[in-house]
């Protein structure tokens, strides 16, 4: 299915996309403008976004790497501290 019509990206663009740069990098975290930039692509209206971003939401691989998942909340423990 076509996600963004400007510049011509499907969801197997984008799931391809995720699982070659999870391959490459187990800990990257991987955004809308990586995956872009990995299509050699930009974005143009935006009007894709929500879409864009749900088809990547639906990777298994698009998982927050295990050593950075809960710093939001050592951030906070460590500003009540001081």
């Amino acid at each position: 299915m076509i996600i963004c019509s400007c510049q011509a990206i499907s969801d197997r663009d984008i799931h391809q996309a995720i699982d070659w740069m999870r391959a490459a990098d187990e800990t990257a975290i991987i955004t809308p403008g990586k995956i872009y930039h990995a299509l050699g692509k930009a974005p143009d209206c935006g009007g894709c976004m929500k879409l864009f971003v749900s088809s990547m939401r639906s990777n298994a691989n698009l998982e927050v790497p295990v050593e950075l998942r809960g710093l939001r909340e050592v951030c906070k423990a460590k500003q009540v501290i001081a």
